[in-house]
């Protein structure tokens, strides 16, 4: 593309760039072409992912709900089960959406097809393309937590409008595993290495307080949870469902925004190494 061509475009040569050439402001680029792509081959596999927490909600909401009975939720406050892990769900639900996309599909694109280092070659910095990535895997997430909010008002879990402030919150949420996510698929060479995504998947999704709460746990351990994204994922969703806002839901907040700069940082760092040696 010859400079005034660029220029027409909105695009500006690295020179002139305030990150010079890690970013062209050209997201739309890669998010347009990724959305087309994937919405004309993957859609149905990437609603199925929607289905597994719902079952979850079903299964452990109504059926051992109705033997649990109430539960204390964040704000004291005796609520149902269901209510109690509706909330945790939703949060698996956009790690779920967020974790497929940045990471089995981003690994694909670097390793076989070699989409990026063709993206790369055009005008296009790392950054463009390692935030177009996540944004589709944002919109993954989005849909999961939107579509996972209307069972759960559907069902009589959503008690206040301002419930509605959790499908936003869990964007943040697949937007931190979404940063991570692909940070971590840049170091992977082969299929194989990507099992260990569900090896650390299955433990964080069982022990993050998700279906019973931190206190059951030792001391020791608590910590060691305390320590993990979804925990904090889920106790930002739980106490946004319950109203129970305080500092420790910014403090959540806070734990999700050094994770999303962590994981770009990383991110445009390994696609710069790669490819603009």
């Amino acid at each position: 593309m010859s400079a005034q061509a660029a220029n027409r475009a909105g695009l500006l040569e690295p020179q002139q760039r305030i990150l010079g050439s890690l970013y062209a402001r050209n997201i739309r680029a890669v998010f347009a072409r990724g959305l087309k792509a994937t919405w004309g081959s993957n859609w149905s596999i990437m609603i199925s992912g929607f289905v597994e927490p719902v079952l979850y909600l079903l299964a452990m909401g109504i059926g051992l709900g109705s033997l649990i009975g109430t539960v204390a939720g964040p704000g004291g406050e005796q609520i149902s089960y269901a209510a109690y892990i509706a909330p945790a769900l939703l949060a698996v639900s956009a790690m779920n959406g967020a974790i497929y996309d940045s990471t089995m599909n981003v690994f694909f694109k670097l390793n076989f097809a070699r989409l990026y280092e063709g993206m790369l070659a055009t005008s296009l910095g790392p950054l463009d393309v390692a935030l177009g990535e996540i944004l589709l895997a944002l919109l993954r997430g989005a849909m999961y937590a939107t579509g996972f909010t209307a069972v759960m008002a559907a069902m009589g879990l959503v008690s206040s409008p301002a419930a509605l402030l959790m499908i936003p919150a869990a964007v943040v949420v697949a937007f931190g595993f979404a940063s991570i996510g692909m940070a971590i698929t840049s170091y992977m060479k082969t299929f194989q290495q990507l099992d260990w995504i569900s090896f650390v998947m299955l433990p964080m999704f069982l022990f993050s307080a998700t279906f019973y709460p931190l206190s059951v746990y030792p001391q020791a351990v608590q910590w060691l949870i305390q320590a993990l994204p979804l925990w904090h994922g889920v106790e930002m969703l739980r106490q946004i469902s319950a109203g129970a806002l305080s500092l420790a839901t910014a403090g959540h907040l806070l734990y999700f925004a050094v994770m999303i700069g962590f994981g770009l940082v990383i991110t445009t760092r390994r696609l710069e190494a790669l490819f603009l040696k």
